[in-house]
């Protein structure tokens, strides 16, 4: 309530001199309703403009004023509006009562005016102190509720954004990425050589720390180059290039992000050797249009890009011998400019109509 509000008090009494009494010494300093019976203070109580407080007799004849209190703290549109009964000294042994019911004070008659406005100004401030603390407390909930929403949000696209493009995407500096578009891409897949057979020749644990390494070592290769991690798959990866951020030569940092992963994956063959694991990675890398966002059903969606491109390095990638990286004809003459290409010829490839032309990178191990 700001500091030009003004109050509005409900008398409530039988008898028309009470109510005339009250509301001449409220008059001056509060807004003032009266109502004559029970009936009719329910009726004010709960219209759509209630008191901030009710001034209420004990004794009427159709519905006592205890009735009226409960009733109003059994409603919540007027449960914490607050009722000060006023009632004859013979009536203070019940007190007690009134109190038990849920009101805040008690006024004895004959009324005492500075009593009266002491004790009214009071709980009007009380509540007011009460309702602000109420509407602090909305706010730092919903910013609470906020702030959940966000880290959840954040965690959601940290899983396939690197940290600096997650924040951008936090910020509103990038397009939400979840929301479905079409956007010209380019595709890495990865994947491990030998996986199945090393998978049943050794114990889960050691499987597991393996894996751990794997996707350690090729992980920082992915937030490096500023790629986008699609998804996991076991002993495989998929990244893309130019989604949820436009980049200037994404043919070339995808080409370079996987001469990269190759020689990392070198120092991990060569660790591996010593403990006996065989193992080898090929990579395919294509370029063209797909459609991307949230992939998936309520409560389980992800991020990820659907076309012909995706299936395109996939089969690039399965083709790829142990330390190759196979390359479609877009993204080696996109990739040109910064990375020698070596054409291969082409290739039949399952779920393509025609031959496709590939590449290699000529710095390729």
């Amino acid at each position: 309530m700001d500091a030009e509000y003004i109050a509005t008090i409900l008398v409530v009494d039988d008898h028309p001199v009470n109510l005339l009494l009250v509301e001449k010494l409220l008059r001056p300093h509060y807004r003032v309703r009266t109502a004559n019976c029970g009936a009719k203070a329910l009726e004010e109580a709960q219209s759509a403009s209630p008191p901030d407080l009710i001034l209420l007799d004990v004794m009427m004849p159709d519905m006592s004023g205890y009735e009226v209190c409960t009733r109003l703290k059994a409603n919540p549109a007027t449960h914490d509006i607050p009722i000060i009964f006023v009632t004859a000294m013979s009536e203070i042994e019940s007190e007690e009562q009134g109190l038990s019911l849920g009101a805040v004070d008690y006024l004895a008659k004959p009324i005492s005016t500075p009593i009266l406005l002491a004790r009214v100004k009071n709980h009007l401030a009380l509540r007011r102190q009460a309702m602000e603390l109420e509407e602090l407390n909305r706010s730092l909930a919903q910013r609470v509720a906020d702030g959940v929403a966000q880290v959840e949000r954040l965690s959601r696209l940290r899983r396939f954004f690197s940290p600096a493009v997650a924040d951008m995407l936090l910020t509103g500096d990038a397009e939400d990425p979840l929301k479905t578009h079409r956007r010209e891409i380019v595709v890495v897949f990865i994947d491990l050589r030998g996986y199945t057979s090393f998978t049943e020749a050794y114990g889960a644990d050691e499987v597991m720390h393996v894996l751990g390494e794997f996707h350690t070592a090729m992980g920082a290769l992915i937030m490096a180059y500023g790629a986008t991690l699609e998804r996991f798959a076991g002993d495989g990866m998929m990244i893309f290039f130019n989604d949820p951020l436009e980049m200037d030569d994404p043919a070339g940092s995808a080409v370079r992000m996987a001469l990269a992963m190759q020689q990392r994956f070198a120092e991990l063959q060569a660790l591996w050797q010593t403990r006996g694991y065989t193992l080898s990675m090929g990579i395919g890398i294509a370029q063209g249009v797909a459609t991307i966002g949230a992939i998936g059903f309520e409560g389980r969606r992800d991020y990820g890009a659907i076309g012909s491109v995706t299936n395109l390095a996939a089969r690039l990638c399965g083709e790829a011998r142990g330390g190759q990286i196979l390359i479609s004809r877009q993204a080696a003459n996109d990739a040109a400019t910064s990375v020698p290409m070596h054409a291969l010829g082409e290739i039949s490839l399952k779920g393509f109509a025609a031959p496709v032309e590939i590449f290699e990178p000529s710095a390729n191990p």
